[in-house]
Parts: C-alpha cells; sequence; structure tokens
C-alpha cells in the first residue's frame, strides 16, 4: 500500500509524539492534529490493517518497523526543507507549512539531490 499524504501526517505526528510521550493514544494524536476522534480512530484502524501501527489492549499506538520508516522519511524531508526555506530567508511558519505541503510530493530523486546540494554548499561557505 502507497501511503497517502494523510497516512503520512498520522504517522509523521505519531514519531513525533513518541518522542515525547511514554504512550500515544488516539486521543494524543486528534489533540496534535485538531482532528475529531472517530476520524483519527477511522485513521488508525486503516493504518493498523496495513501494517503501519499496532494498537495494544490499553490503545497505546506504536509504529511498527514499515511505519517508523514511513514517518521517519517524511519528518527528515520536512526538518530538511523547512531549514532550507528558513535559510532562504523564509519566515519560520511560513517555511514550515511549506514544507509540509511538499515533503509528501517530493520526489526521492529530487529530495536526495537537494541533500546533496545543502551539504557541498555548507562545505563552500565554511572554507570561506
Amino acid at each position: 500500500m502507497n501511503l497517502q499524504e494523510s497516512g503520512e501526517m498520522y504517522l509523521e505526528t505519531i514519531l513525533r509524539l513518541s518522542q515525547k510521550m511514554d504512550k500515544v493514544r488516539s486521543i494524543d494524536i486528534a489533540d496534535e492534529m485538531g482532528y475529531s476522534k472517530p476520524s483519527i480512530s477511522r485513521a488508525m484502524r486503516i493504518l493498523k490493517e496495513n501494517g503501519f501501527v499496532s494498537i495494544d489492549s490499553l490503545g497505546a499506538v506504536t509504529l511498527t518497523e514499515k511505519g517508523r520508516a514511513s514517518a521517519e522519511k517524511t519528518y527528515e524531508r520536512h526538518q530538511v526543507l523547512t531549514s532550507l526555506f528558513i535559510g532562504l530567508g523564509v519566515n519560520e511558519t511560513v517555511a514550515a507549512d511549506d514544507a509540509c505541503k511538499i515533503e509528501h510530493v517530493i520526489s526521492d530523486e529530487t529530495f536526495e539531490a537537494m541533500k546533496k546540494h545543502i551539504v557541498q554548499m555548507k562545505g563552500v561557505n565554511s572554507e570561506e
């Protein structure tokens, strides 16, 4: 199953929340994303059915290996793109919002080329 943008957003949110809390529950995801509990429950069911998350008997949501890989990929894109846009002089809030939109549609090839370019530019700038 290829994840749609919404699925990637749920996984990224679970990853970020799991870095701050011991147990992530659907209500935490709903609060963070501003979605209704029924919407989150439906999304978690779909993510669970497709092997991206597991949910224990107490309702704690955990990323599977597959889910963590997807979440980390999306989160890395978000961080790199946000930093790039801020470096270009874009307001931090706008940069994060734009990164959030682009992270889901940019190809692996283009993203890797951007990362490589950023590393090369840092190397050039540090020699000055």
